[in-house]
């Protein structure tokens, strides 16, 4: 599945924001899940009801809303912006 697949089954729910399939750094191969930010909150829970479980392209996938990762105590700087993003592992 590309990004682009994904943009296109969120799309279905409201505008998406951004689309990004997580990959392994060395191999460049997809890790099998990504992320889709939503521009509205009920668009994307819409989606999350809908989609998971769902079969999309031959195989059932798993939608859920992504928890926010905790600060890393290493000195890096975070992100603190509140954002709709929905984890979908296929």
């Amino acid at each position: 599945m590309s990004e682009g697949d994904l943009k296109g089954i969120f799309e279905e729910y409201g505008q998406v924001v951004s689309v990004k399939i997580v990959t392994d750094r060395e191999t460049g191969r997809s890790k099998g899940f990504g992320f889709v930010e939503m521009a509205e909150e009920e668009a994307g829970r819409e989606a999350v009801e809908e989609l998971n479980g769902a079969e999309v392209m031959g195989r059932t996938i798993k939608v859920n809303e992504a928890r926010q990762r905790e600060e890393r105590r290493s000195g890096g700087y975070g992100d603190n912006r509140r954002r709709q993003n929905f984890r979908s592992s296929y």
